[in-house]
C-alpha cells in the first residue's frame, strides 16, 4: 500500500472514530458483521494473517472481511487505537440507533427475557453479559447507571456481539414492561421458580447488589444457590446461571 494510500485510510479512520464503535480484533468484526453491523472501516497490520483466520473460523463472511480490510504499517495501527488486539485487527461500527433499540425493547409479547444490570461497575463484566446474552438468546441488555455498555472495553469483551441483541443503558424508571425478578441473597431459590419470557431479569454488582428502589419494585426475589460463607458470584456468572434455568432442560435424546 501506498504511503498516499496509508495516509487516506488514516483520514477516514479518524474523521470517523468519535461517532463510531470500536471493534477491537478479529471476532468482534466477524460478529459485527454476522449481525448485520453498519462498518465502513475496517484496518489491520497483516491482511493475509488475518484472511487466514477468516477462512477457518468465519467462512461466512470471509468475503466481506477482505473487502473492508485496509492494511497499514503496524505503526500505523498503534496510532489508531489505543491497544493492538492479538489479531492486529480493528474496526469501526454504526451504533445501532437508540430509538430502534427502546422499541425492540419494549415490544411485547416478548418471546426472551430482558437482563437488567443496575448501577453495574465493570466494563469487562459487562461486556461478557452480552456475550451471554447474545448465545442465549435473550430479547436485549438494558443497564442502569453512568457507564455505557457500548464502551470499547465492553465491546470488546463481548466479543461484538452487542449487534446480536438490543443493547441500552436507560433509567431504572423507565426499564421496559414486564415483571421484576431480582436477584438478591434474601430471594426464593431460583430452582424452584419458573422464569417467564418476558421477565427482567435485574441484577446488581458483587459489591453493592441491586439498588433499595429496584429490590422494592421486584415482582419477586430470586436467590442463587451458594455454598456457606461464599460472598458472591461474579456477575456473569450470576447471570449465566440463571439464564441457563430460564432456558429449562433440553430435550431427551430420541430412544435408541
Amino acid at each position: 500500500m501506498s504511503d498516499d494510500d496509508t495516509a487516506k485510510a488514516v483520514q477516514r479512520w479518524r474523521e470517523a472514530a468519535p461517532d463510531a464503535v470500536l471493534l477491537d480484533g478479529f471476532h468482534a468484526l466477524k460478529h459485527a458483521l454476522r449481525f448485520g453491523a453498519d462498518v465502513p472501516h475496517a484496518v489491520t497490520s497483516d491482511k493475509a494473517a488475518v484472511l487466514g483466520l477468516a477462512e477457518d473460523l468465519a467462512g461466512d463472511v470471509t468475503e466481506r472481511i477482505a473487502a473492508l480490510l485496509v492494511e497499514v504499517p503496524l505503526e500505523t495501527l498503534r496510532e489508531l487505537v489505543p491497544k493492538v488486539h492479538p489479531t492486529r485487527v480493528a474496526a469501526l461500527a454504526a451504533r445501532p440507533e437508540r430509538e430502534k433499540n427502546t422499541e425492540l425493547l419494549g415490544r411485547l409479547p416478548r418471546r426472551a427475557p430482558i437482563v437488567v444490570l443496575d448501577n453495574p461497575r465493570n466494563l469487562g463484566n459487562m461486556g461478557a453479559v452480552v456475550r451471554l446474552a447474545a448465545g442465549f438468546g435473550v430479547t436485549g441488555v438494558v443497564t442502569t447507571g453512568d457507564m455505557d455498555p457500548w464502551h470499547p472495553n465492553a465491546v470488546r469483551a463481548g466479543a461484538g456481539l452487542h449487534y446480536a441483541t438490543a443493547v441500552e443503558r436507560l433509567p431504572s424508571d423507565a426499564l421496559p414492561p414486564g415483571p421484576l425478578y431480582v436477584l438478591d441473597p434474601e430471594g426464593d431459590d431460583i430452582r424452584s421458580v419458573p422464569l417467564p419470557d418476558d421477565a427482567l431479569l435485574v441484577f446488581g454488582s458483587e459489591r453493592h447488589g441491586v439498588s433499595p428502589e429496584l429490590r422494592a419494585r421486584a415482582t419477586r426475589l430470586l436467590s442463587l444457590p451458594m455454598r456457606p460463607q461464599v460472598s458472591s458470584y461474579n456477575l456473569a456468572t450470576s447471570v449465566a446461571m440463571a439464564l441457563f434455568h430460564w432456558g429449562g432442560p433440553a430435550d431427551p435424546p430420541p430412544s435408541l
